[in-house]
């Protein structure tokens, strides 16, 4: 062998690892192995957005209440635009976010940094964790609220396709701004009380739980500086008849606007969660 060839070789003639992407989609398959392991978590993300749909639009509901002049819209269908959009929020941003702390904090992270994987498979496999566990989740709302609640789905494929791109760059937005946003908590033990609320705010004033033209001016101001409004809003496009665009505050659905919003998020999360990114906790070094 020339010593040329000697330099290049690997070590010990092992192989060399795989490419990225096959080291993002093993690491994805035992990211969702892991998130199915832990109980308490599939019972929150999976059942959560099913409950409050069930209870909001049994509440609001009552007596045939509807949304909107004659014939209005059922609360159910109305509703369900909005549990869609915030169950992807707790699937990317809220989950992620507390799964990193909570492996930077048990060293988890610190360890894996020392193994051959490549960080950009390890985020990748969180894309993938995401992705999987948020179609799941969709579909049992979606089958719940067709079966129980008597909400047509959309019958069009524009309206699907509306669905998928909404549905994608939602989740992909979510899971950057996820992994930015783990690096603010001071340890994974505080990591829930950091970011839980900052859900629920955001809940309250993007449209989910209350009709978004019925809330004061200034809340849905604040609340177009996020993505969760502009994806309730993305998804009300779908499976709302389309005259309900009326009660949208512009008119419209602005499914531009909508793409704007999230895709600059995404690239905000991106640059943060690049300068920002720890792989040790605050107190290692």
């Amino acid at each position: 062998m020339t010593a040329a060839a000697q330099r290049t070789a690997p070590p010990g003639g092992s192989r060399r690892l795989p490419g990225v992407l096959r080291l993002g989609a093993a690491r994805a398959a035992f990211e969702v192995r892991l998130f199915f392991r832990e109980r308490d978590a599939i019972v929150f993300i999976f059942a959560y957005p099913v409950i409050m749909l069930a209870i909001f639009s049994t509440v609001f509901g009552q007596d045939g209440g509807r949304v909107g002049p004659s014939p209005g819209i059922p609360y159910a269908q109305y509703f369900l635009p909005g549990m869609v959009a915030t169950g992807v929020m707790l699937s990317s941003f809220q989950s992620v976010a507390l799964m990193i702390a909570a492996e930077r904090d048990e060293g988890a992270l610190k360890r894996l940094r020392g193994t051959p994987l490549p960080a950009s498979a390890y985020f990748l496999g969180k894309v993938g964790q995401v992705l999987a566990v948020s179609i799941v989740q969709t579909a049992l709302l979606l089958a719940l609220a067709a079966t129980a609640f008597d909400v047509p789905m959309p019958r069009s494929a524009s309206s699907w396709a509306v669905f998928a791109w909404v549905f994608v760059l939602g989740t992909a937005t979510g899971t950057v701004c996820g992994v930015a946003f783990s690096s603010v908590p001071r340890s994974g033990r505080s990591a829930s009380a950091v970011v839980t609320p900052i859900v629920l705010v955001l809940q309250f004033i993007s449209g989910v739980f209350f009709v978004f033209n019925d809330l004061p001016t200034w809340m849905q101001q604040v609340a177009s500086v996020f993505p969760l409004k502009w994806m309730a809003q993305g998804m009300r496009s779908v499976f709302l008849p389309a005259g309900a665009q009326s009660f949208e505050v512009s008119g419209s659905w602005q499914h531009g606007a909508t793409a704007a919003v999230l895709g600059a998020w995404l690239v905000l999360g991106l640059v943060v969660g690049v300068r920002t990114f720890r792989w040790r906790r605050r107190d290692d070094g």
